[in-house]
């Protein structure tokens, strides 16, 4: 057997002869036992911050959602943001069918059980009366949440106390002004499909080639790159960057064409196609070892010389997620107008739009494991030992604590 647990190929006299595979096995790596947490994690991973709507979408009304596989209530109630576990405990039936007949409550459509917004507790039964003996004996489950980039987060942990979202999010978007552009779309496909899409290291070069958004800019064939970590990101370094080939009796091919731009001189680890403008100071010092970089629980950043784009894969369940991709230009004042221009008159649908809708339908068409992988699928291996190694790191801490991690369901 090979390390990925393909037949292998063994010789005789005269011609080779291949060892026969017992039915129904193909070549290469037949799960991702080796990697049990992350094997495990279909639904996501639990103890972390996810974004779920923009803040503009949230109001008076209860909205469900569907987050690490749990049904979950939003509702905003003078102005702040709540989010509550959905389903009524009397007979199941979900709280976003409800509405708020009290200030600071919500109340289920059937027989009007009136549980606190902050806390969870039953305050009222409707058609019990004032006096109702069951209240101040139930609480209904709550999650934390938060604001950010203009959109609502959620935690879903094991009953430990949320961390501050600022710790989980990049750190130059927390210590720098910025003007972003966003889009949030619910797409097919397990999340750990999306976000090994995005950080897997052959497909943009090939796949991406015929994008609008990249049909003047020159693309490197193969790359020869390592993956390094710093605190708690890994980052793709390109070592070297091959705009053409010659490929063994099949001839030459490249990304190139008349009316692209000429590829760079000297190999960038800002943005992978080359680029002559000048990086934006902020990006510049932050001193990015490589240009794509990956962090729990599935938050990409790719660093282009006047910007830098990130995506969050949020977990809805294990054959959906959502899609939320952020353009950040750190520019203030005045100088944002461009951006807005911009992304408003053309990044938006160029990027957002048909450059991403190329990864939405290469995820919804990913049938995996079993898996035959090859060389530039180091980074795809880095990411899920990363991912497992801080989930174990994380699973230890909270057993320390005598708190006992759910996890999420495992897959068949």
């Amino acid at each position: 057997m090979d390390a990925n647990g393909g037949a292998t190929v063994t010789k005789a006299a005269g011609a080779p002869r291949r060892r026969p595979r017992r039915a129904g096995k193909l070549p290469g790596r037949q799960d991702w036992s080796s990697w049990p947490h992350y094997q495990a994690a279909a639904a996501g991973f639990r103890g972390y911050w996810y974004p779920v709507c923009y803040s503009s979408q949230l109001t008076g009304k209860p909205k469900q959602i569907t987050l690490l596989g749990e049904k979950i209530v939003l509702i905003r109630d003078d102005g702040t943001a709540y989010a509550l576990k959905d389903r009524c405990p009397h007979r199941g039936v979900p709280l976003s069918e409800g509405n708020q007949q009290f200030p600071g409550t919500i109340s289920c459509p059937y027989h009007g059980w009136t549980f606190d917004l902050a806390t969870g507790e039953l305050k009222a039964v409707i058609t019990d009366g004032p006096e109702s003996p069951i209240c101040g004996k139930v609480t209904q489950p709550t999650y934390e949440v938060a604001e950010r980039l203009g959109m609502v987060w959620v935690f879903v942990g094991d009953g430990e106390d949320a961390p501050p979202i600022d710790e989980q999010l990049p750190e130059e978007l927390v210590g720098n002004a910025a003007v972003v552009g966003s889009r949030i779309q619910p797409r097919i496909g397990n999340w750990r499909f999306a976000c090994e899409n995005g950080y897997d290291e052959g497909h943009a070069k090939y796949l991406h080639r015929t994008s609008l958004w990249r049909l003047f800019k020159a693309m490197p064939v193969w790359n020869e790159t390592r993956i390094v970590q710093r605190g708690r990101w890994i980052y793709r370094v390109q070592d070297k960057q091959y705009w053409t080939a010659d490929f063994p009796g099949l001839g030459k091919w490249d990304n190139q064409s008349w009316f692209k731009l000429k590829p760079p001189k000297q190999t960038s680890n800002i943005g992978n196609t080359g680029s002559h403008r000048e990086v934006n100071p902020v990006i510049a010092a932050q001193e990015f070892p490589g240009f794509a970089s990956v962090s729990m629980p599935g938050v990409l950043r790719i660093a282009y010389p006047t910007f830098i784009h990130y995506e969050f894969y949020v977990p809805v369940d294990a054959e959906n997620h959502l899609y939320v991709g952020v353009m950040a230009d750190f520019r203030k004042g005045w100088r944002t107008l461009p951006f807005y221009l911009k992304y408003l008159g053309f990044v938006r649908w160029l990027f957002h739009g048909q450059f991403s809708a190329q990864d939405k339908w290469m995820v919804e068409v990913t049938d995996a494991p079993p898996e035959r992988l090859y060389r530039p699928d180091e980074s795809l291996l880095k990411w899920r030992k990363l991912a497992e190694d801080v989930t174990e790191e994380r699973t230890e801490r909270l057993k320390a604590d005598g708190f006992e991690p759910a996890g999420p369901p495992v897959e068949s």
